[in-house]
């Protein structure tokens, strides 16, 4: 960031003059500005600043002069609010990521960055067309990433959404020391309705865990720098446990009527091969006997799936802990290696 850049950062959120001199007539309308402002005068945004100063150095006034131009935003809150949907199964949600269109950018994706991709693989051990998938399963490439502030999704959920009001203060408390590590304007960062951001949607916190400065530029950008977002998904798979070169699922069959006492409770391998095997599951690819899976069944279009996942697949699942999501993100991988094969 230029010397100009930032000056101009910290003239925005230097300390607000005073009210004494200024012309009556002018009077009225800063105070209607600071009425309207959502957070300024907040208790538990004073509360959170004076933390923020007290344990992380930010400068109080210039940080509630953030919080002066935060807002709190209805929308959130309805979108973080609105009933679950009616859980989908497995032939309702595969067709909804795996699709020509999908498939298709994900090649040109792939072959625009192919030489980062590469360099990713090597350093990280993690396959290209995984993180191609990732980034297409996430945002189609970049094309949705988010129409939000990510400082006003934060605040609404730090503030005014009690239900998760500690993590998403967290969160808020990672995105502020990450927007002064990156010497970025925190106000001009956007992001999802929760604050996942960028490329691969990661969270504040994940950003300051994972996210890497792939092209060596002095800056982390997962927004608009399609390197840095590359890079920065291989390093979160590979500090996630990403093995090089294993298989990520495999195919089960399974006889007998106790084949469904092995499926796994969540998501964590908790059952080993041998147990399964014992309970009727079976696969042609040899495991060995003490090898702990995650055991799962989903209904697809034919019928019920029996799958054994491996230590790459619950790698995926910590991205999002969902069976079906790290399923598409394979699958998705597969059919990008095979289209870009057949091209």
């Amino acid at each position: 960031m230029s010397m100009q850049v930032m000056r101009g950062w910290a003239a925005r959120y230097a300390p607000r003059v005073g009210l004494i001199g200024l012309p009556l007539c002018l009077l009225g309308p800063v105070m209607q500005a600071a009425q309207a402002a959502d957070y300024d005068g907040s208790p538990q945004v004073a509360e959170f600043v004076g933390e923020m100063t007290r344990d992380y150095g930010f400068a109080g006034e210039q940080l509630m002069g953030v919080f002066r131009e935060a807002q709190r935003k209805q929308s959130i809150l309805d979108a973080i609010s609105r009933p679950a949907e009616r859980v989908k199964q497995w032939k309702e949600y595969r067709p909804m990521f795996l699709t020509d269109a999908r498939i298709a950018r994900g090649v040109d994706f792939w072959r625009q960055h192919e030489a980062v991709l590469a360099r990713a693989e090597q350093e990280y051990g993690v396959p290209a067309q995984v993180i191609v998938s990732i980034i297409g399963v996430e945002t189609f490439y970049g094309r949705n990433t988010g129409s939000f502030r990510v400082i006003d999704a934060l605040s609404t959920l730090g503030f005014d959404y009690p239900p998760r009001a500690e993590f998403f203060r967290k969160e808020l408390r990672e995105f502020l020391l990450l927007a002064r590590e990156e010497q970025v304007d925190p106000l001009t960062l956007k992001g999802s309705y929760a604050g996942a951001m960028g490329l691969p949607q990661f969270m504040p916190s994940s950003f300051r865990a994972y996210a890497v400065d792939f092209d060596g530029d002095g800056h982390i950008n997962i927004w608009s720098n399609p390197d840095d977002a590359i890079g920065s998904v291989a390093s979160y798979f590979k500090q996630h446990g990403w093995v090089a070169g294993e298989s990520v699922v495999i195919r089960a069959d399974v006889t007998g009527d106790h084949a469904d006492e092995g499926l796994t409770q969540g998501i964590e391998p908790v059952k080993t091969v041998g147990e399964l095997r014992a309970l009727g599951w079976s696969s042609h690819d040899a495991l060995r006997d003490d090898r702990p899976v995650t055991a799962f069944r989903l209904e697809g279009s034919d019928g019920p799936e029996y799958w054994m996942g491996l230590k790459n697949f619950y790698a995926i699942t910590r991205y999002n802990r969902s069976v079906m999501y790290a399923m598409a993100v394979h699958q998705l991988s597969d059919m990008l290696v095979q289209a870009r094969g057949v091209k």
